[in-house]
């Protein structure tokens, strides 16, 4: 699991990186919960997803924002954390030049960047999502989503309440051929920590059909 720092819009940014199998792996990017409230890359999720991605194959990044462990910056509400991951990703695929496609992670605030991220990045072709704040954030420039993916959130979360995001994503416009999955981890809160390995198998079950048949996506990935 290399560390590997790169250049970001406001200093380095640290990450972990994976190389994937192949000579044409696909890449994946991995982004972190709210920097504020104590998120980093090493949050269990996250580190989850990211040996997830790893383990089919992808090339597979996640990093510190601006103003965590050792990147440099500070904290800027979301417009300069996407620029971070707008710049990873940019990192990623200069270490991946012939990939197919891209995958985007995302755990509370890292999903909300990322589902910003994949609205102007066309090769992120799928999203799995974790505890995603509808009740804080405003995903209405998902207007229409372009991208296929799942969000998955817990039963008992009570930082951002499921049936909040639920209604958020049936008021989801999509592109044609494209959908968002809404799914609900019985028993576990926000974080998640009490059952990480159901998380891990829900998004697992829903990546592992979306790689064996991707034609679907169509342009993104042509």
């Amino acid at each position: 699991m290399p560390e590997v720092v790169f250049a970001g819009p406001e200093g380095r940014l640290e990450g972990q990186y994976q190389k994937g199998r192949g000579q044409t792996p696909p890449v994946a990017l991995i982004l972190h919960p709210h920097p504020l409230f104590g998120g980093t890359m090493n949050n269990r999720i996250c580190y989850e997803m990211y040996n997830m991605f790893a383990r089919h194959g992808f090339s597979v990044l996640r990093f510190n924002f601006r103003g965590v462990g050792r990147s440099q910056g500070e904290y800027d509400q979301g417009q300069g954390e996407l620029a971070d991951a707008a710049t990873a990703l940019d990192y990623v695929q200069q270490l991946n030049p012939n990939a197919p496609f891209a995958w985007v992670g995302g755990f509370s605030f890292g999903s909300w960047i990322g589902m910003q991220l994949l609205m102007r990045r066309p090769e992120i072709v799928g999203f799995i999502c974790a505890s995603t704040a509808a009740n804080l954030y405003d995903f209405t420039f998902l207007a229409p989503c372009p991208s296929s993916g799942v969000i998955i959130h817990g039963s008992e979360d009570r930082i951002c309440p499921p049936d909040e995001t639920r209604l958020m994503v049936e008021r989801t416009r999509t592109q044609k051929g494209r959908k968002i999955e809404f799914q609900v981890l019985e028993g576990a809160d926000h974080f998640m920590e009490s059952d990480v390995e159901g998380f891990i198998g829900m998004a697992e079950a829903y990546l592992e059909p979306r790689l064996a048949y991707p034609q679907p996506e169509g342009p993104h990935i042509e």
